[in-house]
């Protein structure tokens, strides 16, 4: 089986030749304006955004060996760290997914239930989706897979009740992990999104200062909507990190970059596939290697 560092730089095969075509060779300082233009032109293209790649130029610019180089360097400095995770003092540590229908949510919540038990901890599930039957039946697969346990009420119970139960449940019987699946909310939808809030509180009085992460899980091929997306569910949700899927073709790269710039969030995975080999943590220079071409002739 390829690498996930190769199936990484295949999926973001489009964005790195085009960006080969727009970035020229040769040392920063020998640029005409129109090349620096056509650079900036070539990180908009890969859905870097209209900001970050202008300020991206900047910072090239007043640097000093290749435009690659140059623009690599540039890319690592505005990465947020990962750092570790807000592990709490006692009790489960409590993780919140959200984000909205189609984007891998419940896949990804299955793969890191997996990941979490293949670190000997136990894994409690709670299947807050409860408005798609087929989104909890998805999720229970996983989860069985994974050596978890799960908790799920019938179809269109209350997502903030299966949260509280879940949270209870795990600090009960002692879980060292408690992940909490949502509805695929859209922005747009107030009313879903007042849902998700009252998720969030209902989840810190089972446990106290839970839920320790908020994670939102972003289709890396949905552009600028993502940004949208991910300012509206950090008001509600308190997201503290992002995972950016389906970056095996239709995403473009570019994306992960302006999210974490944009709101200073780390992204703690990146997903290339359906499989549990296809999500794995992010490491910031395997991922700019891969978006940017490795050299000009």
């Amino acid at each position: 089986m390829a690498s996930f560092f190769s199936r990484l730089k295949q999926g973001l095969s489009r964005s790195r030749d085009t960006l080969a075509q727009m970035v020229p060779g040769g040392s920063v300082d020998a640029l005409s304006e129109e090349e620096w233009l056509n650079i900036e032109d070539g990180l908009i293209m890969a859905d870097c955004g209209g900001e970050l790649s202008a300020s991206l130029v900047q910072k090239a610019r007043k640097r000093r060996g290749s435009s690659i180089e140059a623009l690599k360097t540039s890319m690592l400095d505005m990465i947020p760290e990962c750092g570790p995770l807000n592990m709490p003092d006692s009790g489960p540590f409590v993780l919140l997914v959200v984000g909205v229908n189609g984007t891998g949510k419940t896949t990804t919540i299955g793969k890191l239930a997996t990941m979490f038990r293949q670190q000997g901890k136990s894994v409690l599930v709670g299947a807050g989706d409860t408005f798609r039957a087929a989104a909890v039946d998805q999720l229970a697969v996983w989860v069985e897979r994974a050596g978890a346990d799960m908790v799920r009420q019938h179809e269109g119970a209350d997502p903030a009740a299966v949260a509280f139960d879940t949270v209870q449940r795990g600090v009960a019987r002692n879980y060292d992990v408690v992940i909490v699946d949502t509805a695929g909310r859209v922005q747009t939808d107030q009313g879903l999104m007042n849902e998700l809030a009252k998720v969030r509180r209902v989840i810190a009085k089972a446990h106290p200062g839970a839920p320790h992460e908020v994670w939102h899980v972003v289709d890396g091929g949905t552009g600028q909507n993502a940004v949208v997306q991910v300012e509206k569910f950090r008001e509600v949700a308190g997201t503290s990190g992002l995972i950016v899927t389906k970056l095996d073709g239709s995403g473009k790269g570019g994306i992960v970059l302006q999210l974490s710039h944009a709101f200073g969030l780390p992204v703690r995975y990146i997903g290339v596939g359906e499989t549990l080999e296809d999500l794995m943590p992010f490491e910031a220079e395997n991922f700019i290697n891969s978006l940017l071409p490795e050299h000009i002739s």
